[in-house]
This record gives structure tokens, sequence and C-alpha cells, in this order.
């Protein structure tokens, strides 16, 4: 009799937890389940299989979501959310006129909340009208050189993180000293996760600096399609993830199609990806192939005698290849 007592009371514990969370957002996390699974059994649309789901502690499960909200629920710098109520939030941009907030994410980080808002414009994106297709450029991103253009400019590799690993070493140091489970050593998970945030930042501002440069200046931007996956399992993948090519060609990207945010300077222009084979090889004036190794940092042609750095004979190469694409305007 006490055992059923005992089991009903609980029950009716997690119901009234369960009851203070929004509906769709307890929905949500039986959509984000059943993808796991789905990922686990069947694959993605590639045919690509993850790793078995596991059960996610409570302390680690740092994002929920609202799947819809309703019309008006943005008042100047209040957010109503459901269940939650009013919420004062700092915006990062001004919501632009004419676009529909879709889904909100609160995520909980380590050095506050963040909200990411998914809106919905109606309107269909069109490639800038003044485009000039002869306004393109050839990037080449490597690790002596964050990136070489084709025009033979460099910008500098700021490595973030070997710059942050004295400081990084000594915070980890402190968290493996620290008994588990006390509060000394969430207090130095905290510190650990700031200073990893930091870096993070630095790089993510470093790389839409960049790509605004580049965009101010050209219409077209041409890189190569890289495997960034396959290069961060080698020797080098300290460097490689430093750098964070995928992250910056991303962010190029999404801000060459920018069309609707008042902000965009650049909005309309395009980033070309190109076939990444032998771009360091061949010849940029002849078309000769030239081999060389990964230590060798300078282009000789024997055929033709060209002669200038390595990365900017493949960024040439990488504008050649993307000369040929079309910009069609619509």
């Amino acid at each position: 009799m006490h055992c059923h007592v005992r089991f009903w009371r609980r029950v009716g514990e997690a119901t009234h937890r369960l009851s203070l969370i929004h509906s769709q957002v307890l929905q949500d996390v039986v959509k984000r389940v059943k993808l796991a699974f789905d990922r686990f059994i069947k694959g993605d649309s590639n045919g690509k299989r993850s790793g078995r789901p596991r059960f996610k502690k409570r302390h680690r499960y740092r994002t929920f979501t609202y799947p819809q909200l309703k019309e008006g629920c943005l008042e100047e710098n209040i957010i109503n959310l459901p269940k939650l109520g009013k919420v004062k939030i700092f915006l990062h941009r001004p919501i632009p006129t004419g676009f529909k907030i879709k889904t909100a994410s609160i995520t909980k980080k380590c050095d506050g909340y963040y909200l990411v808002l998914s809106l919905l414009d109606k309107t269909v994106p069109e490639i800038k009208p003044d485009i000039n297709p002869e306004s393109i450029i050839g990037i080449d991103v490597g690790l002596k050189d964050f990136l070489t253009t084709s025009e033979g400019e460099t910008v500098e590799i700021p490595q973030y993180y070997r710059k942050s690993q004295k400081r990084l070493k000594v915070i980890q140091k402190r968290v493996s000293r620290r008994k588990k489970g006390g509060n000394n050593r969430l207090k130095a998970i905290k510190q650990l996760g700031k200073q990893h945030k930091k870096v993070a930042d630095k790089r993510k501002d470093f790389h839409f600096k960049t790509a605004k440069y580049l965009l101010s200046k050209y219409d077209v931007v041409a890189y190569e399609k890289l495997n960034v996956k396959g290069m961060a399992k080698s020797r080098l993948a300290k460097s490689v993830l430093d750098a964070g090519w995928s992250s910056f060609l991303t962010i190029l990207t999404s801000k060459a199609v920018r069309v609707a945010w008042p902000t965009a300077l650049n909005a309309g222009l395009l980033a070309v990806p190109v076939s990444a084979q032998n771009t360091s090889q061949n010849c940029s004036n002849c078309g000769k192939k030239v081999p060389k190794k990964l230590h060798v940092r300078w282009h000789d042609c024997p055929h033709c005698r060209c002669s200038l750095v390595r990365d900017h004979n493949a960024a040439i190469n990488i504008k050649n290849r993307a000369a040929g694409f079309e910009v069609t305007v619509r």
C-alpha cells in the first residue's frame, strides 16, 4: 500500500513539473529524440549514420526551443515567452520590417543565456542587378597565412587557440585537481568554459571582419571546396581547427547572399566554390602541372618560367576556375 502511495506521489510530482513547461517545448524534445534515433538507424539524406544516442543529463541539456510564437510577442527589448512571461533581452540587431518570428531557442552558455530567433521573409532574395562579373577575386586559405588572394594580398593567421594554450592549461589543471561534484570544481569548469568561449568569439569576430573586407572590395569571391573534416584528422589537426576554415567559408557565403538586412552593405554578392584539385600543383600562367611537396612554398614553372608564391599561384588558379561561372541576374 505504501509503495503504491509513494509511486503515485512521484508521478504527481513529475506531472506537476512537466506542467510548468510549455507543451510545444516538450514536443520539440521528443522530436529531437526521434531525429537522433532516425540518424542512428537510417542515416541522414546522404546515408551517413551517427553514433548511438546516449542519455543526456540535466546539466548537459542547454537549449530548448519554442517551435512557434504569437505575432507581436516582441516589443522593443521585451519578448513574451509562453510559461516564462515577459523577459528583457538585448537585441544584437533590430528586426527588419516585414519579417515574422517563427521559432525561438534559448541557450545557456557559460556567461549567460542567449536567445536565437528564426525569422521568415516571404520575399525572394535576388542577386544585386549591378553585380560586376569582372570584379572577381580568388582566395586560397592556408596555415602560413590565413588566406592569400589572387592579387597577392595576404591576411595574417591569428592563431587564437595557440596563443591562449598556456592560460587554458592552467585552468584545465585547476579543474582536474578539484574534487568531483564539489562547488569549487563547478567554478573552475565555468572559468574554463569562459576562456574557451573567449577564444571562439575572437575567431568568429575575425572571420566576420575578413569576410566583410573581401565583399566590400569584390562582387564575386571564389574559394576552393576543402575536405576540412579529413584534414582535421591529420597531424595538422590543431592548426586546421584553430584557423576555422569551415566557419569562415560559411560566414562568407551567408554574408554574400544576404539581401534583406538593412545593415548589409554587400547584399546580393556571390561566393563561388570551385574544385580544389591541383590548384597548388598547376601553373597559373601556362596550366602545366608542376608537382611540389607541401613544404615547398614557392612555385617555379620550368615550362613558362612563371615564379611566384605557392599560395598566390593557387589563388590565381581558383579565380581562373571561377571565371567561367555564369552570373545570372534574376
